[in-house]
């Protein structure tokens, strides 16, 4: 439905539909929107004033007072780029218009398999295509049995609720007796949730909870703030806008020092930082250790909170001293491995101990997910822990994802819901669940059979594979639970079904995924997406997905750090070409099996809505039909907000009132779960070390392999686009640092190398450059700057795969196809997507031209780059 308020300007009709253009995609969101449309088109996206329709006293804005100055909401949504550029991507020259079949496949004859990722693909009807889909998934189970589908259902993407982008199809294969779950690493959380755990609980992913006003308590206690491998300036912007920004910016109001702590100098630390310390990947844990011995030595910790409120810290003593292994992990020896000087981290150290100190992150990044992640996750716990964690201005606070836990649904069963998000919240938190038709995480307990998103590949070639803990959202019991794969009584996979297909661009060793998708035993990838890109280039029947701004659903924000709000989601275009969301995707294959009624229960895409508002918990305050009229509510800030005590402020004052879920209810220094249940692990011992090597990794510099690959690269979450999202917006390639257009035409991903390093390899800004080691190479655009520290590269992980030899070699800057295969650690099912050995060269643009003729000529577009007629076997889409 449309908006009050459209009118005619000049000849065109332009009308205004609220939308929620976040990427979160699990039915919870953020960045409402005003998108305007002119003529059919989408015209224009801009902020939400929440003013437009209702009067400030109506939902009360909050104010926060801190040391003499005044702190509030803005009057509109602080829409960050990735939201105000979005129709690009609706309009993207990749678009997939029409269902499409590889033109080498047949159900009825040879599949081959190996040609997956070469093949093109020819134009079917949707009669044809969901005809496909339905006769091989009744074939799959006459042969092998349901659990034979793999369904490859989560990931980011748009937030939707009734077409849900990502799990439709589990309901209807749960329908027809279950199916293979890809279980979904806590891809945001690795450190935290196989580490941090240990040390303090924090269920369910290991992060500080509850982050209830954290931020009006550190804009009034605290001193320092040490941003640790966090970009409030990037990472949040897919999840809750520019609020994270106005913050830092409060932040400097207020005198509160803000130190930078990361390899590369981003684009936080650009703008925000008092202090830049740059440090190599994954080296951390080293860093806090040698503060931890400095604090040691010096007596300046807080003893009597460690006596109160900890475990085991006498252990933890003995190996920070060198009591344990003959290493004291002196400020000396740290700097040997982090490359910072031993003397910035005596002052460091000296510094935290004297300043009232939270830590920042953006979930974590790259962090968090690297070698041996769990480590460092564990360590700056303790470190908290060691100078009064829950104390006034003390805490970890996240820029990311605020109101996460705050209600039953963002919060998994059993778990407690925060009362409150970091900043003052509303007096209810809407959701839109009884709407939701898409991924449940009840799927992990209904299936016989899963396997976690890290072993897939493995799954698929090398089984049988066993592991330790399912999926995210699990308590921390589960990460000592043993699962094999193939499951008793259960086949392995032939049948891969994706709603989610940037797999190889967003998890570990993408190359090492291509080889399994290639493999013959699968015979049958189904892919559904809006856009003709990374693992749909494997698929032998693609189905074309459209986006929310096709569709009428219903949303929320609550996110964003300022309101909550609840909308309506007109449909604001018609689809474009033969696109279906992906709800109606699943319904045209359920009506072929003739499971159609069950799988909707009876109910249309509009009564699913009419659903969703009435449990949404706003219900009793807002009708229907003035929702439809006004298009959003916003709810009033909770009039008792300040009441709500911040963080682990009752912890802090009542350990034995107020326990944590570790074993003694305290922050335990010595681990003992870990002691117990994996007392043999030296990769994640009880006690957090430092890795230099173990079984499962060698990717330090003092490793053999760092002879041949002498770099460690960093990867961040991408500036210009969310995980693999918006690569094809044509304003973002404009940007310096969006992407390097080579000789050839072709836009690379940027590659930061130091002025030193791209010296030493004659590499000169602008030259097309290989990142590699022996899982396969990478091309970039060299971006040369003393942004990154020397011995360091850094690119951004989610580039669009574009092949050059598939499995071996890609054009698109796709770094996470050459990432480390193994897990974290031996006993995790983490992944490993930053911090690892590669070298970089100049490549010979000319010989790689002349002997990958057919890779350079594809079709390209060149303002978005990668088009769907790269593939057609018929050219130009008609």
């Amino acid at each position: 439905m449309v908006q009050k308020g459209s009118h005619q300007k000049g000849t065109e009709e332009e009308k205004t539909f609220v939308k929620g253009i976040g990427f979160c995609s699990f039915g919870i969101g953020s960045n409402a929107a005003a998108v305007d449309v002119s003529n059919g088109r989408l015209s224009r996206i801009r902020p939400l004033r929440y003013d437009w329709k209702y009067r400030p006293e109506q939902f009360r804005p909050w104010k926060i007072a801190a040391r003499g100055r005044t702190f509030q909401p803005a009057m509109k949504t602080l829409l960050p780029p990735f939201s105000l550029v979005y129709k690009k991507r609706v309009y993207s020259p990749n678009r997939i218009l029409y269902p499409l079949k590889r033109v080498d496949w047949d159900p009825n004859g040879e599949r081959n398999p190996e040609n997956r990722g070469k093949s093109k693909y020819v134009r079917i009807s949707w009669d044809e295509a969901a005809g496909i889909v339905a006769g091989e998934i009744r074939r799959v189970h006459k042969e092998y049995g349901p659990y034979a589908i793999l369904c490859q259902i989560d990931g980011h993407g748009e937030s939707k609720a009734v077409h849900g982008p990502h799990g439709c199809a589990g309901s209807l294969l749960d329908l027809m007796g279950g199916f293979t779950l890809q279980a979904r690493n806590p891809d945001s959380w690795e450190g935290w949730h196989w580490g941090a755990k240990h040390a303090w609980g924090m269920n369910p992913n290991g992060i500080m909870r509850p982050q209830t006003n954290v931020f009006p308590d550190v804009l009034e206690n605290t001193e320092l703030i040490l941003f640790w491998g966090c970009d409030p300036e990037t990472t949040p912007w897919g999840w809750g806008g520019q609020m994270a920004s106005r913050l830092c910016y409060w932040f400097a109001e207020l005198g509160i020092e803000c130190i930078y702590i990361c390899p590369d100098l981003n684009y936080g630390a650009a703008i925000h930082a008092d202090k830049w310390i740059p440090i190599r990947p994954n080296t951390d844990a080293a860093l806090h250790l040698a503060i931890a011995y400095t604090w040691i030595t010096k007596g300046t910790y807080d003893k009597e909170y460690v006596a109160t409120h900890s475990y085991g810290f006498d252990k933890y003593q003995e190996y920070v001293l060198g009591k344990e292994d003959g290493i004291a992990k002196t400020p000396e020896w740290a700097a040997e491995i982090t490359g910072v000087p031993a003397r910035v981290i005596k002052a460091l150290a000296r510094k935290w101990a004297s300043r009232r100190t939270s830590i920042a992150h953006g979930n974590g990044g790259g962090y968090i997910r690297s070698v041996y992640s769990t480590e460092p996750a564990r360590l700056e716990v303790l470190n908290l822990a060691m100078q009064g964690l829950g104390k006034p201005g003390v805490h970890q606070i996240g820029m990311i994802e605020w109101g996460f836990y705050c209600n039953g649904v963002c919060v998994p069963a059993g778990y407690q819901p925060d009362p409150m998000p970091p900043l003052p919240g509303g007096e209810v938190i809407p959701h839109v669940m009884g709407a939701y038709r898409a991924y449940d995480p009840s799927f992990t307990k209904l299936q016989k059979q899963i396997i976690p998103k890290t072993l897939i590949h493995e799954a698929i070639l090398n089984p049988p594979i066993s592991w330790y803990g399912s999926t995210l959202f699990k308590p921390v019991e589960e990460q000592f639970k043993q699962y094999t794969y193939p499951a008793e009584g259960c086949p392995e996979v032939h049948m891969m079904w994706t709603d989610s297909p940037c797999w190889i661009t967003c998890w570990n060793d993408g190359n090492r995924q291509i080889a399994a998708m290639r493999n013959p035993k699968i015979e049958f990838i189904v892919a559904q997406h809006p856009w003709l890109e990374n693992d749909c280039l494997f698929a032998d029947i693609i189905l074309p997905s459209n986006t929310k701004f096709e569709e009428e659903d219903i949303g929320a924000d609550n996110f964003s750090g300022q309101f909550n709000t609840f909308f309506y989601e007109g449909k604001c275009i018609e689809p474009l070409g033969e696109s279906r969301s992906d709800y109606e995707i699943v319904c045209l294959i359920a009506d072929k099996l003739g499971l159609l009624e069950e799988y909707t229960k009876g109910k249309s895409p509009e009564d699913w809505i009419r659903t969703g508002f009435e449990h949404s918990g706003v219900a009793d305050r807002i009708s229907w039909e003035e929702l439809k009229e006004k298009g959003y509510y916003v709810v009033p800030t909770h009039p008792e907000w300040q009441k709500f005590k911040p963080g682990l402020r009752e912890f802090y004052e009542d350990p034995a009132g107020h326990p944590l879920t570790t074993p003694s209810g305290k922050i335990e220094f010595y681990s003992q779960n870990l002691a117990r249940h994996f007392p043999d692990d030296d990769e994640r011992p009880p006690v957090p070390h430092w890795v230099e090597k173990g079984e499962s990794h060698d990717e330090r510099l003092s490793g053999e392999r760092a002879k041949k690959y002498p770099l460690l690269i960093v990867s961040n979450h991408g500036r210009w686009r969310v995980h693999a999202n918006l690569d094809d917006v044509t304003w973002f390639k404009e940007t310096p640092t969006g992407k390097i257009r080579g000789p050839d035409g072709y836009q690379y991903e940027p590659i930061w190398i130091n002025p030193a390093d791209a010296a030493r390899r004659g590499i000169d800004h602008g030259d097309v450059v290989k990142v590699y080691n022996e899982r396969g190479g990478v091309l970039g655009g060299a971006y040369i700057t003393e942004r990154i520290m020397p011995g360091v590269i850094y690119c951004d992980h989610g580039a669009r795969y574009d092949s050059i030899v598939p499995g071996e070699l890609d054009r698109g800057g796709a770094i996470n196809t050459i990432c480390p295969r193994k897990t974290t650690s031996k006993n995790t099912i983490a992944m490993a997507s930053s911090g690892y050995l590669v070298e970089v060269e100049r490549v010979n643009l000319d010989e790689l031209m002349k002997k990958y003729p057919e890779a350079f000529h594809r079709p390209y577009h060149p303002a978005a780059g990668l088009c769907m007629e790269r593939v057609l076997a018929g050219g130009e889409p008609k």
